[in-house]
């Protein structure tokens, strides 16, 4: 992760707003053997658990690893509310702290561009099983022409100009070279749109918990965006709610039997 970003500062609004993957992408998962009931499943970079516990719910056996052990609670909260069972654990994705040839599968979810992609990809490698599956999956907002979301980025660049992540369309072909570099075959990918309704409140939520704000800017930086954030959605964008247009895509390789 990069030195200047701290999800940990994010942790409450990061579970309040920031909203988890679709059961649409689960679905779609299962058609690929991934999220199946009693599979042995580690999640990296998980977060407050968003895919861990739709993972675990399903019946699966779920580990998880973050380096923030402030997101790891949060987590743990969300997962008590739905009677899910995950297995966390605080540690660093470039040394999974687990034993060779153990996992049948591997999630990372909206995580892979924190990490260094050739000590990851090479470490799920080493513990996932002969014929497991490592998924990428990633849940993006879609910046359109004259949509909130590119007036929101605009803002975040306006109080943070070291952001560098706005303008994205949601895909991730480099994603496919960092897995198959490291002996990943058979790799597939997919993708579908939708939109997702969220308040005033809840959008302003779900921005203060992205790197480009509370993860990065200091308590009087943060106040000061979210005041201008609140102020231009009411007088731009004031009927409620928000249709924010959003982008699922998901990448599945295999580590081939030997």
């Amino acid at each position: 992760m990069a030195d200047n970003i701290d999800f940990g500062k994010t942790a409450s609004d990061y579970a309040q707003h920031r909203e988890g993957f679709p059961r649409t992408l689960l679905s779609r998962l299962q058609s690929y053997a991934i999220g199946l009931s009693g599979q042995s499943i580690l999640d990296i970079g998980t977060g407050t658990g968003t895919l861990a516990r739709q993972f675990a719910l399903q019946g699966s056996r779920v580990s998880a690893l973050d380096v923030a052990s402030e997101l790891i609670e949060q987590a743990k909260l969300l997962d008590r509310l739905v009677g899910a069972e995950v297995d966390y654990h605080l540690g660093n994705a470039e040394a999974l702290p687990f034993a060779d040839c153990s996992m049948d599968v591997i999630s990372a979810g909206q995580c892979w561009h924190w990490f260094n992609a050739e000590l990851v990809a090479r470490e799920c490698h080493r513990v996932l099983k002969p014929g497991g599956a490592l998924v990428i999956c990633h849940f993006d907002w879609l910046p359109i022409v004259g949509n909130m979301v590119e007036l929101t980025e605009s803002l975040i660049l306006k109080h943070n100009s070291n952001w560098s992540m706005g303008g994205g369309s949601g895909l991730y072909p480099r994603w496919l070279s960092d897995l198959s570099t490291e002996g990943f075959q058979h790799l597939e990918t997919f993708s579908f749109d939708l939109d997702v309704p969220y308040s005033h409140e809840r959008w302003c939520g779900r921005i203060r918990a992205s790197a480009g704000i509370s993860a990065s800017l200091s308590p009087l930086q943060v106040h000061n965006f979210d005041k201008e954030h609140q102020a231009t959605l009411a007088s731009r964008f004031p009927d409620e709610p928000l249709q924010i247009p959003h982008r699922v895509w998901s990448l599945i390789a295999r580590k081939t039997w030997s």
